[in-house]
């Protein structure tokens, strides 16, 4: 997680100094390396009726979103995470050469000003889309570490993390209660009848609101009807039902 939250802190450390006006260095500025809207993914104020691509910020709150409503981990998004930071980064330095510029007029102000609105907007997002995978990662540490099919969908930031969560807490367990129990009852790995496991896993039969982004095939419900998941369609389902449906970004929870 670390290399994600480095991003994060981006006051700089050295005081900005004045430099051309704002109107020059708006005619003189380079494009962008990549492809990034200058409004961060606000809708259309002018009610275009086709359907745009996504901004990288659209995706990364469909993604933010699909997180905090999956009992399962999902896939990292690492890479959307980067391009994101770094047009926030550059973003907030041309606000801050901007801001230190005294020939910036008021109404320039005004603008600076709702840049930084939609930074901020940005960074909270950031944010809580990591700390809502930490919070899986720490729940879910033990079962992550030992399930291999798991391990794809996180990074190696994130896998050390899980690993070595599982290992203190395990040791914690170990040393405050478990060697004070009978030998026979000092595994994790317990599976007792009517009883919560030791390890916790996530829950795919809890139910879900599934949004359906495009058209999509039916699907069959766990008492044998199924439902077609037409464009624009909102459904109560099972998680697992809709599992490969939103790995596949068909379909969007809410």
């Amino acid at each position: 997680m670390a290399d994600w939250l480095e991003g994060l802190d981006l006051e700089p450390n050295d005081r900005p100094r004045a430099g051309p006006s704002f109107v020059e260095r708006a005619r003189h500025a380079p494009d962008d390396d990549y492809p990034i809207a200058d409004d961060f993914g606000r809708p259309n104020l002018l009610g275009a009726v086709e359907e745009e691509e996504e901004t990288p910020f659209q995706q990364l709150t469909r993604h933010w979103m699909n997180e905090r409503q999956a009992p399962d981990i999902l896939p990292g998004q690492e890479m959307l995470l980067g391009r994101i930071l770094d047009h926030v980064r550059k973003q907030s330095d041309d606000v801050q050469l901007l801001r230190a510029d005294p020939d910036s007029s008021e109404d320039e102000h005004f603008r600076i000003m709702l840049v930084q609105t939609e930074i901020e907007r940005v960074k909270f997002v950031v944010r809580s889309y990591i700390r809502t995978r930490l919070y899986k990662i720490e729940k879910y540490a033990r079962w992550i570490s030992t399930t291999a099919e798991v391990h794809e969908k996180l990074s190696k930031a994130e896998l050390d993390h899980a690993r070595r969560y599982a290992r203190l807490t395990e040791y914690h367990f170990n040393q405050s209660v478990l060697q004070s129990l009978p030998p026979q009852q000092r595994s994790l790995e317990d599976d007792m009848a009517f009883m919560p496991p030791m390890i916790p896993e996530p829950d795919k039969l809890r139910p879900v609101f599934v949004h359906a982004r495009q058209e999509c095939p039916p699907v069959r419900l766990p008492d044998g009807t199924s439902i077609a998941m037409e464009k624009g369609r909102i459904s109560l389902t099972p998680y697992y039902i809709v599992e490969q449906l939103l790995l596949r970004g068909e379909v969007e929870l809410v």
